[in-house]
């Protein structure tokens, strides 16, 4: 129903940016929140920021508050995360994902890109 594309990710210094985008086609009406999850080798994949896709309504990993940020652009079904002040742990693949809520559990999400590898340099 919900096909997820992602681009955006390389290999940035620490301190510097990376935006990564998320584009969605398909049935993207059912499912109204998306966000960004992440994990590093030998992780758990773990929730980083999420938005719901028609009201707006953003929610952050405190880890995060503050040098990342999310938007959508509902016009162009894309999802996008401003990163900030990476640092070295901020490393790890990026996936975009879709589901029926909010949820902080991977499990929450029934849709998924095929991940973006982020990795920051000390």
């Amino acid at each position: 129903q919900v096909q997820l594309v992602e681009s955006g990710g390389g290999l940035v210094q620490a301190g510097g940016s990376l935006r990564l985008s998320c584009a969605a086609s398909g049935r993207t009406f059912s499912r109204d929140f998306m966000g960004w999850f992440r994990q590093a080798p030998g992780q758990e994949r773990e929730f980083v920021v999420g938005i719901t896709w028609g009201g707006g309504a953003t929610y952050y990993a405190d880890y995060v508050k503050g040098r990342f940020t999310i938007s959508r652009d509902n016009a162009k079904s894309t999802l996008s995360l401003q990163m900030n002040s990476l640092k070295p742990e901020d490393t790890a693949v990026y996936y975009c994902a879709a589901g029926p809520a909010y949820s902080w559990r991977a499990d929450g999400y029934d849709y998924w890109g095929q991940g973006t590898q982020v990795t920051v340099s000390s």
